[in-house]
């Protein structure tokens, strides 16, 4: 099975991509095979997180950057991490309606991914779901996170430009110094511009930006109304000039070896994890362990360290 969804990815059968993520995510025994030979048929696909608070319209956005990369005859493939149903861990929004009008479009590739509670505002397969998009060729990659607010840095470890969209009015100001989103923003919007109070808004953001006299790459600041595209072709060029202003500096290689180290930690706590509570629940460790939790003899910092230290460590090291 995993030669033929690698076959279609050679090809560009969107078929093919969709099995190839539904096989990642669910974790098949084809999913290592079909990882491998991806890895080899990634291409240069431009990697753009977009990032921001809950309300301040981020799907209106990625909707309306998804037209003017598509006017500008580039194909994009969209991955949006949603909050997971606590009943089935499925994607509570699913493929809903945020592409209307992009379902008959061969040069768009839209996939919902189920947080799963997963921290960072990410999915845990997220970085393996990028692979498989840039193997199929897109010319964009969006990634849309969750909307969870101060959780969403691990964005940044995978991306190549960071955008952060904020909204007039919901203390989006105060939300950035909060969350760190100053540092991790390579691009700022502020959507919804055509209420009252944004340009105030971006002045204050400006000033805030102004405060750091480090910067290799100053973020722009970039106001749009999502809704009715004003604004969005200017973020996009915001965006292409980030992209290019790494590759002049030798950046670039820097973040995309960020985005490898990202995946080989996703993967190295993944599988640790499942090997650790594997042995402890088979030799009987690990009800053990949540018996003295309950009962208020240890707690989890001390388990998690001993049970490292009997399946991790050799005791001869």
């Amino acid at each position: 099975m995993h030669n033929q969804v690698i076959q279609g990815l050679r090809e560009k059968k969107r078929a093919a991509l969709a099995r190839a993520v539904t096989l990642v995510e669910s974790g098949s025994e084809h999913a290592p095979h079909i990882l491998e030979q991806a890895y080899k048929l990634k291409g240069r696909s431009k990697i753009v997180g977009i990032t921001g608070s809950p309300g301040v319209g981020k799907s209106t956005l990625v909707d309306s950057l998804i037209g003017v990369i598509r006017e500008r005859g580039h194909s994009v493939g969209v991955i949006a991490v949603d909050p997971s149903s606590p009943f089935t861990g499925g994607a509570i929004l699913g493929d809903r309606v945020r592409l209307r009008s992009r379902t008959t479009d061969d040069g768009v590739f839209f996939r919902s991914l189920a947080s799963r509670g997963y921290l960072g505002g990410l999915s845990r397969h997220t970085g393996e779901v990028i692979t498989l998009f840039e193997a199929f060729g897109f010319d964009y990659i969006l990634v849309e996170t969750v909307g969870t607010g101060q959780s969403e840095v691990d964005i940044m470890r995978y991306a190549h430009s960071v955008l952060v969209v904020m909204a007039p009015g919901l203390g989006d100001d105060i939300q950035a110094i909060k969350a760190g989103i100053l540092e991790i923003g390579d691009v700022f919007c502020v959507n919804k511009a055509d209420r009252p109070d944004a340009d105030r808004d971006v002045a204050v953001l400006e000033a805030m930006l102004a405060l750091n006299k480090d910067w290799q790459w100053k973020p722009p600041v970039v106001k749009t109304v999502a809704s009715q595209g004003k604004g969005v072709p200017e973020l996009l060029d915001k965006i292409d000039e980030h992209l290019e202003f790494l590759k002049q500096s030798n950046l670039l290689e820097e973040r995309v070896s960020r985005s490898y180290l990202a995946a080989l930690e996703a993967n190295l706590r993944r599988e640790t994890v499942d090997l650790i509570l594997s042995k402890a629940r088979s030799d009987g460790t690990l009800a053990h362990a949540l018996k003295q939790l309950s009962e208020g003899k240890t707690y989890p910092a001390a388990l998690a360290k001993q049970l490292v230290k009997t399946y991790l460590i050799r005791r001869n090291d």
